[in-house]
């Protein structure tokens, strides 16, 4: 059974396609001028065609780079003198792949009639009716999609793919290859190829190409030259801490370093816990030769503070996945299309990280003018769409945690049977897992010098706490500790004690009481609905470190 194609060799069999059917214009989406017309070329070759490129400071060259201008009989700067070599041309059968062309048809006046001369040959009644042997197409090379409403129904617009794992590890080799001969021209060393190779590579090739999955083909060539030139070797740290630098530029995406510790880091929730770390099951070797399914990810809704955001972010920790967290507002722009362009360009490079945990937090608000006829224009609609597909139809081992406080504001097909492996409902905590939620925050306020406090060597009682808590969410236990230190600190700066949390306890007013009406109705229509995320409050403590009391009934 042969291997699926990539998805530049699906790309360059699209393209060849296209071409072959003689569509005469298309618009290619990419960054990457130089690794796109490398595929291009591939693909205008096995179509029968000639590639040809042009710019406005080259003018038209051929695909060895040599100007073809003069030739031609084409002003390099003149785009509407080279629409009209096009129109023309006869004898031999071209593409023409255009880098700077959005630049002279867009904005009005003068462009106006570069525009028209471009929808002039894209016309059904132009380029395709010319004989096959005289046959001539145009690609568009862009960063954008961005198609003047007159083009669009004659331009097919194709996005070109980040690289995928086996580029990016034909890319590292080169780039190895390139600094052993560097090395190797040096006469002092005394090492040969495979061992100068052996010395580069350290054992951390794959390491090194996992750091760069997710990034274009230049960044990646750039993070490997810069770990190649500060450490003399792969050096995978380097690599992440580039990939994370990039990723942040372009604000599409937040790379998060998931905190050590795990699940560990949260208190209670243990029928969720139990969920993610059979869900770590199946990346295992055995479960891919069983042919166990790559986990789709979880739904987290409840009521807020009650631990959701903080269970994203220790799932990755247990997984063993690194943590993306997109933002849908902060993708939306004010510039028409750009917020779906962002949007595609953030699942692409999802896509190409490949495993990874996406969190997607408080994601009714991002969501509510697909359900509330929001005056965004149809962008939050357009949002929902895109990212439903692909939830529907990615490859990839993206594990995807979608947290909300508000269900109600959710458009239903999002919580279809399907999308998620499971929709959890986060619960406020009961008494065990009030008691777990003040251990698991206790070590988090250590001591400057390291020394770590934990409900053991405070002595604290951790059921004396619970019992004077119910209805506390997760965040309001968790706010006990810092207010007993302060306490304690004022106090002598003695060590806290149970009693500093008990008083921290009795001056908080919680959300039970001041929302009860909401939280109430929230229960009663979603808890039923859903898998609970907590301990089922019949199940007896587990946590504390206080014996039970005991009662003498005389008979």
């Amino acid at each position: 059974m042969s291997a699926p194609p990539t998805k530049v060799q699906a790309f360059e069999t699209d393209v060849a396609a296209l071409l072959r059917a003689r569509n005469p214009l298309l618009l290619v989406v990419t960054a990457e001028e130089s690794r796109a017309e490398q595929n291009l070329f591939n693909a205008i070759s096995r179509a029968g065609f000639m590639p040809h490129t042009w710019d406005m400071a080259a003018g038209p060259q051929a695909m060895d780079g040599s100007p073809e201008g003069p030739d031609l009989g084409v002003n390099p700067a003149d785009p509407d003198g080279m629409l009209d070599m096009i129109r023309d041309r006869t004898g031999s059968r071209d593409v023409w792949i255009l880098r700077d062309f959005p630049e002279w048809y867009s904005g009005g006046g003068a462009g106006a009639i570069t525009l028209r001369r471009l929808r002039n040959l894209a016309r059904p009644d132009a380029l395709p009716t010319k004989a096959r042997d005289d046959a001539q197409a145009i690609i568009v090379l862009t960063p954008t999609v961005e198609v003047p409403p007159q083009l669009t129904n004659h331009t097919t617009v194709l996005e070109f793919p980040l690289p995928e794992r086996a580029e990016i590890a034909d890319m590292l080799d080169v780039a190895v290859e390139s600094a052993v001969q560097g090395i190797l021209s040096n006469p002092k060393n005394k090492l040969n190829f495979d061992q100068l190779s052996a010395q580069i590579v350290n054992g951390s090739r794959e390491a090194a190409i996992d750091a760069a999955v997710g990034l274009s083909g230049e960044e990646a060539q750039a993070t490997f030259a810069k770990s190649l030139v500060q450490h003399r070797k792969l050096h995978p740290p380097t690599i992440a801490a580039e990939k994370k630098r990039i990723i942040a530029r372009d604000g599409l995406l937040e790379w998060i370093d998931p905190p050590a510790g795990g699940l560990a880091n949260v208190g209670g929730l243990d029928e969720f816990k139990a969920h993610v770390m059979e869900s770590a099951m199946a990346y295992t070797p055995e479960a891919r030769a069983y042919g166990l399914p790559t986990p789709k990810g979880v739904f987290l809704m409840g009521i807020s503070g009650c631990g959701k955001s903080e269970l994203a972010k220790a799932i990755p920790g247990e997984l063993g996945m690194p943590l993306i967290r997109m933002d849908l507002g902060a993708l939306k722009s004010k510039f028409v299309g750009d917020s779906e362009a962002n949007l595609r360009k953030a699942l692409a490079t999802i896509d190409a990280i490949g495993r990874c945990e996406v969190w997607l937090d408080e994601v009714e608000k991002a969501m509510q003018g697909a359900t509330s006829g929001s005056a965004d224009g149809g962008v939050s609609a357009d949002a929902l769409g895109a990212i439903l597909t692909w939830m529907q139809e990615r490859r990839g081992e993206a594990y995807v945690v979608a947290t909300a406080n508000d269900v109600t504001a959710l458009p239903p097909e999002l919580m279809r049977k399907g999308r998620f492996d499971e929709t959890f409902w986060v619960d406020l905590p009961t008494a065990p897992e009030r008691a777990a939620i003040i251990a698991a925050t206790l070590p988090k306020y250590p001591h400057a010098d390291g020394t770590p406090r934990t409900a053991d060597i405070l002595n604290i009682d951790l059921d004396a706490v619970a019992e004077v808590t119910d209805t506390f969410t997760g965040a309001e236990m968790a706010s006990l500790v810092p207010d007993a230190l302060k306490a304690a600190f004022a106090d002598g700066q003695r060590e806290p004690a149970t009693e500093d949390l008990v008083q921290a306890a009795k001056r908080i007013v919680p959300m039970a009481t001041t929302q009860e009406k909401k939280i109430t109705a929230l229960r009663s229509e979603w808890a039923s609905r859903t898998r609970p995320a907590n301990t089922p409050r019949t199940k007896p403590a587990t946590a504390g470190n206080a014996a039970g009391r005991q009662i003498d009934i005389d008979n």
